[in-house]
């Protein structure tokens, strides 16, 4: 079942950005999320998450209190939060067909489709191929701190027992390949990556 929680106001086709609909409720960084319409389901990985005023000429103020306290005295204060995420697409699903497609979709998301979670079933599917850092690379240019969304995705994958040692393998090689054989940023890479293998038992 999905849960959705947000809904898309800005799109094209190999991004979006969505705003919660609860300014506290907010995906994690790093997380697979989905958009579905009547032909197929857009996945992408949240690449940014932003809370701020609704309103320009209001912004919020440091009262030095906590949130409880502010929300006990002064509930409206938080009427004029929003939260926006930024969405990189990775991969299609056309409806009728458990194939997942690595590739930018032939159509954008549209204005005002919901946003919703994907459950740990789908995400063990999508990231079952290291296919999707093509994707992610291709785009690299407007995904900020792309080796730190990798890492933490990683972590991700390695706490719900996707990341293992032949899946390390075949990360690497596609992350050398695509990063133009850079051994020094993927030792780098793999240096930050040990102590997350480490905890997972990995």
């Amino acid at each position: 079942m999905k849960t959705s929680f947000a809904e898309v106001i800005e799109s094209c086709l190999d991004h979006y950005t969505a705003q919660t609909w609860k300014w506290d409720d907010y995906p994690q960084y790093g997380s697979l999320v989905s958009v579905s319409d009547a032909s197929k389901t857009i996945f992408g990985l949240v690449t940014h998450v932003q809370t701020g005023s609704i309103d320009p000429t209001r912004t919020p103020f440091a009262y030095q209190k906590t949130e409880e306290e502010l929300q006990a005295e002064q509930p409206q204060i938080f009427e004029f939060l929003k939260t926006t995420f930024s969405v990189q697409v990775l991969g299609y699903q056309l409806k009728g067909d458990e194939r997942i497609l690595y590739l930018v979709p032939p159509t954008p998301s549209k204005i005002h489709s919901f946003v919703a979670t994907c459950p740990p079933h789908v995400n063990a599917q999508f990231f079952s191929k290291t296919d999707y850092l093509h994707v992610l690379f291709a785009f690299a240019a407007s995904v900020p701190n792309l080796d730190e969304l990798l890492l933490v995705l990683i972590k991700q994958l390695v706490d719900c027992k996707v990341f293992d040692a032949s899946y390390l393998d075949a990360f690497s090689q596609t992350f050398t390949l695509l990063s133009g054989n850079n051994y020094r940023r993927l030792k780098s890479l793999l240096n930050r990556v040990e102590p997350l293998l480490l905890a997972g038992n990995v």
